[in-house]
């Protein structure tokens, strides 16, 4: 998956969780999705408790982060 396929699963909106990145079509947070699988929750049961949530949107949500974290910003 590269950075444009993830805009298939993850999406910016002003007016759904304060502009939080979501799994798109849910109002679950990327920080959330990455909050469980850091709690220990497999994929498996992220899907049995979010349905909407399959292994395409939760690896999207691993790679979001994975690719903001590897912006370096040079302070001035």
């Amino acid at each position: 998956m590269n950075p444009i396929e993830i805009t298939q699963y993850i999406g910016l909106n002003p007016e759904v969780r304060f502009g939080k990145p979501v799994v798109k079509g849910t109002r679950t947070t990327v920080a959330e999705v990455l909050e469980m699988l850091a709690n220990g929750m497999r994929p498996e049961q992220i899907q049995e408790d979010f349905p909407a949530l399959g292994p395409p949107q939760i690896r999207a949500c691993l790679l979001y982060a994975a690719y903001k974290e590897s912006i370096v910003l040079v302070a001035a």
